[in-house]
């Protein structure tokens, strides 16, 4: 089961801010970079998003639909019933953080990979993937300003203020720009994304530094880590259940239901801890704590399954058929076959 080497990262950065939190003049610079490095985030988001992408994905709005609904409708309901377990696994905190993460976009990159590695229907789950970041955008602040109301962070004009500026304007932007600068873009796709990365250690680091100053760190011990991480395991199974159960009464296919669940079980490290930083403010460090340990541990899960997944029987039954003769073929729509 894999450790992602960036959650190591992460992880170092937290360390980083309990030992050297930025104080003072050095936390207002810190803040300023953050606030800078998520616009730019966003901006970047919206460069790379591919209209023509997103157009063709519409062919298959049946699976898109599906995934949004799990994304966005099942995981925040059972993000509520966790309620329950207040104050005997979780404490008030540690649930906002819980129903926070219910809340966010589902991932992109380790949805593809791991639909790629069970053989299951990739350009499914590239599309799927960007309508969830898509609609997280918007969604995923007015949900938390339903469902955590102040006890979020004070959610305010001011709060919706700075979610349109510092989110949905420099992603708007990009896609704007797309025409002219996309292909730059693509082209140094790997230093942009170390770019990405480092913005987000920076934005986790003001983050903890600021809870740390604030001694919010106090309110977090060990037994209640560990309630959290059995609350988030449960969470997890119940969403790969449902997504790959739920696909097949829904009556998708192997490939698709495969897409369905990689992209319906998953949330979004990338995306959520920007919006975590602009929603929550001074309570963004355990906010943020949730869906960090979340993201691990559905990468070790979903690898075992995505491994698994790829010597099912089924798979010689999807296997493409021979060449037909040319006067016969014609294209298949929404068959999950990568075009080139």
């Amino acid at each position: 089961m894999p450790i992602d080497p960036y959650v190591l990262l992460l992880l170092g950065t937290v360390c980083l801010a309990a030992l050297l939190p930025a104080r003072d003049t050095a936390a207002d610079v810190a803040s300023g970079a953050s606030t800078a490095a998520i616009a730019f985030l966003f901006f970047l988001y919206g460069a790379r998003l591919s209209t023509r992408e997103a157009v063709d994905g519409l062919r298959h709005w049946r699976l898109h639909a599906t995934v949004l609904v799990c994304t966005f409708v099942i995981f925040p309901v059972l993000g509520l019933a966790a309620r329950g377990l207040v104050p005997v696994l979780l404490t008030h905190p540690l649930y906002q953080g819980f129903l926070f993460l219910t809340l966010v976009p589902s991932t992109i990159q380790s949805s593809i990979a791991f639909t790629s590695i069970a053989r299951g229907n990739v350009p499914a789950a590239i599309c799927a993937g960007s309508f969830s970041s898509l609609v997280g955008i918007v969604l995923t602040p007015l949900l938390a300003a339903a469902l955590l109301g102040n006890s979020g962070g004070g959610f305010s004009a001011d709060s919706i203020v700075k979610i349109v500026l510092q989110l949905l304007v420099p992603f708007v932007a990009g896609q704007l720009l797309r025409p002219w600068i996309g292909g730059f873009v693509a082209r140094h796709k790997k230093i942009l994304g170390l770019v990405d990365r480092g913005s987000i250690l920076l934005v986790v680091y003001t983050a903890f530094s600021e809870g740390m100053v604030r001694g919010i760190w106090h309110q977090v011990s060990a037994v209640r880590l560990a309630g959290l991480l059995a609350v988030e395991a449960v969470l997890l199974a119940v969403m790969l259940l449902l997504t790959w159960y739920g696909a097949k009464a829904l009556g998708f296919g192997r490939g698709d239901r495969i897409a369905i669940q990689f992209a319906g079980s998953k949330k979004s490290l990338a995306s959520g801890l920007p919006m975590a930083s602009v929603l929550f403010g001074a309570h963004a460090s355990l906010a943020v704590l949730p869906l960090m340990l979340f993201h691990q541990m559905q990468l070790m899960v979903c690898a075992v399954i995505a491994k698994r997944r790829a010597h099912d029987p089924e798979v010689q039954d999807t296997a493409e058929p021979p060449a037909a003769p040319a006067a016969e073929s014609r294209p298949a729509v929404g068959t999950g076959t990568l075009r080139r």
